[in-house]
């Protein structure tokens, strides 16, 4: 196939470019560096999809597949839908699973749950999104397929405070310093590791039967947090000295967690995946968190740019860890 990313390079995506180079597909890629050097043999587009130039060159080809990693709004699927309407076979947009309400009407997720944050506007931009994307389905025939990745991680630490993009938190651990877990620690949750992600994502792309649906796709282990930082700190030789602070506490003193926290980590998120596994019946996650963090933290610690410790996180630890003294 013919398969047009815009991005697909990023701590979920790049998983998934690497698997179809590899299987033989076409592989083009708009990006603004224009290369990657893990994409040997991908075309790269080297642009702004908002840019005219970009647009037009998109629109002089033909696509099997065009998936967008990086759309968030409702102005950023209208404009696809326009660049793509004539020339693809199959579109996917990348939404989230913060978008659902949670907690939802039964304690196991499903695509059929109801789709609210009222916590994050982030999430409230993916969901409007679906529904323009859902719209074209239905009065156009646009061939759209809606995907949510939960908390997928690859090259990222898929921490609550201290992770992600940082080395904060698994710095703090290795020190014997405290870390900070939302509530008591003990809610459930579901991380899936990029290339069990990839697995299933692509057995969607070219699938006539995945257009006009909405698809989730994560591991089918879950976790308590409490668990979730014992086995980052193992995967970093080091062990987990736990503080909890409540969610709202949290919130309260760094209210830039509110969309990550109260929209979406503070709820326990445990998901039915058996919608993607009805149309691929092959799909199983294979590799558990207890792996699946290793390959993370080896991955930071391969180079030292990597593992950024960020001053103002570590300020903000003490001062939750000073309210529960």
């Amino acid at each position: 196939m013919k398969i047009l990313f815009i991005g697909g390079t990023g701590n979920i995506s790049l998983a998934t470019s690497r698997a179809l180079l590899s299987q033989g597909h076409q592989l083009w890629l708009l990006n603004r560096t224009g290369h990657h050097p893990e994409l040997q043999g991908a075309h790269f587009i080297c642009g702004d999809i908002n840019s005219e130039d970009a647009q037009q060159n998109l629109q002089l080809q033909e696509w099997d597949v065009v998936v967008n990693w990086i759309a968030f709004t409702t102005a950023d699927v209208t404009r696809d839908i326009k660049l793509f309407r004539d020339n693809t076979r199959q579109y996917v947009f990348i939404s989230s699973a913060s978008c659902y309400q949670n907690p939802g009407p039964t304690p196991v997720i499903t695509e059929r749950t109801p789709l609210e944050n009222p916590f994050w506007e982030y999430s409230r931009n993916k969901i409007a999104a679906e529904r323009t994307l859902i719209a074209a389905c239905e009065t156009e025939d646009f061939p759209a397929t809606i995907v949510r990745p939960s908390h997928t991680y690859s090259t990222v630490i898929p921490l609550t405070i201290g992770g992600w993009q940082e080395y904060t938190a698994v710095a703090r651990m290795k020190q014997g310093k405290p870390v900070v877990v939302q509530g008591d620690g003990t809610s459930l949750w579901t991380l899936t590791h990029a290339e069990d992600f990839a697995r299933g994502f692509i057995s969607l792309l070219g699938n006539r039967a995945a257009l006009g649906e909405d698809f989730h796709i994560t591991s089918d282990e879950f976790l308590s947090w409490n668990e979730i930082y014992q086995l980052t700190a193992e995967a970093a030789g080091a062990e987990a000295r736990i503080v909890h602070v409540t969610s709202d506490r949290i919130c309260a003193m760094a209210p830039d967690y509110t969309g990550t926290l109260l929209g979406d980590k503070s709820v326990s998120a445990i998901f039915d995946n058996s919608k993607i596994k009805r149309l691929v019946p092959d799909f199983r996650a294979q590799i558990p968190y207890r792996e699946g963090i290793k390959r993370a933290v080896a991955w930071f610690e391969a180079d030292a740019s990597r593992q950024v410790i960020n001053p103002a996180t570590e300020a903000l630890i003490e001062r939750l860890i000073a309210t529960t003294v």
